[in-house]
């Protein structure tokens, strides 16, 4: 595993749930670049029918908006961390991984259409339980060439073996 600051991306792998537990406080991953562009945000403002101009409508923002560009919905960032969770470790041996909460969600800085994300997950707790685990991730989605990043979330994950 690399330590947290890391700049290229890398993926830890666990042959067994156990394997987490000693790793609890340590960044499992960071994932590569993706870049949230408009059309992912037009497809997220359509299924999810939010379809504020701030997202969609570039002369609008052009003159209007202080980013001056859309940005992509909270919402549609705080997503990814799905996608993230899955691109920054593996674990052999695991029937199903729910999603089964969050704890605290942040959103420090807009995420500018065009911009390139990136996912850094680090592991907060890890609670054994008979058929699996419970475990808190704290995953953080960079914004290419900015000090604040996206998004925060702690992810509430249930593993079963």
């Amino acid at each position: 595993m690399e330590s947290q600051g890391a700049s290229t991306s890398y993926r830890s792998h666990f042959k067994q749930l156990a394997e987490m537990e000693p790793v609890v406080g340590k960044e499992l991953g960071l994932t590569p670049w993706l870049v949230m562009d408009q059309e992912r945000i037009n497809h997220f403002a359509s299924i999810t029918q939010d379809e504020q101009w701030i997202h969609l409508d570039q002369e609008r923002c052009a003159k209007e908006s202080p980013y001056q560009q859309t940005i992509a919905h909270g919402f549609l960032t705080l997503s990814m961390c799905s996608k993230i969770m899955f691109d920054a470790y593996a674990i052999e041996g695991v029937s199903r991984v729910i999603n089964y909460g969050l704890d605290k969600v942040r959103f420090p800085a807009a995420t500018p259409s065009g911009a390139r994300v990136r996912g850094r997950v680090r592991l907060m707790e890890f609670t054994a339980l008979p058929s699996g685990a419970k475990y808190k991730l704290e995953i953080t989605i960079e914004i290419e060439g900015q000090d604040k990043p996206a998004c925060v979330a702690e992810l509430l994950v249930l593993a079963y073996d």
